[in-house]
This record gives C-alpha cells, structure tokens and sequence, in this order.
C-alpha cells in the first residue's frame, strides 16, 4: 500500500496510477481532517467485487470453506475439462 497527499497526488497523477495499474498497488490519498480516498485498479476491484459476490451468500461461503479445506488437506481432484 502507498500513501499520498492530495498535492503530492495533484503532482504525479500519472505516476500514481501507473503503480496502481501496473504493480497493483492500494493507493491512500490523503484529504486532510481525518478524510481520505482508496484508488485501486479495475482489475482489483472487478476481484474483490467477485469475492464480495461468492460470499454474499452463506450457502456458497460455507461451500468454499468447506472446498478450501479440503484442498488444504490434499483431499483433491485432477479433471481434464473434456470429461465435465
């Protein structure tokens, strides 16, 4: 994650938004008096609004918990996509 000020974002926009699209980086801008914005790249936020919609549902969280465990326990399956 990187900080800045709005001047110093002002300044080097085109710099920040280089490291937040090309290295995927969070940038924090700065406001003043306790006020602050999140810049992300789309490709992040496309992700976490993916999670954010596989989880919305308890069935589904509690099917990928369960799916996550189980692969951590090596409890998996290799399949060619042709025999689906």
């Amino acid at each position: 994650m990187i900080t800045a000020t709005a001047s110093e974002f002002r300044k080097e926009y085109k710099d920040y938004m280089d490291q937040v699209t090309n290295d995927m980086e969070t940038l924090v801008i700065h406001r003043g008096k306790n006020k602050a914005v999140v810049m992300i790249s789309l490709e992040e936020f496309e992700s976490l609004q993916a999670t954010y919609h596989e989880l919305s549902s308890s069935k589904n969280a509690k099917r990928l918990i369960e799916s996550l465990t189980r692969a951590k326990q090596g409890d998996v399956q290799s399949m060619d996509l042709a025999e689906l």
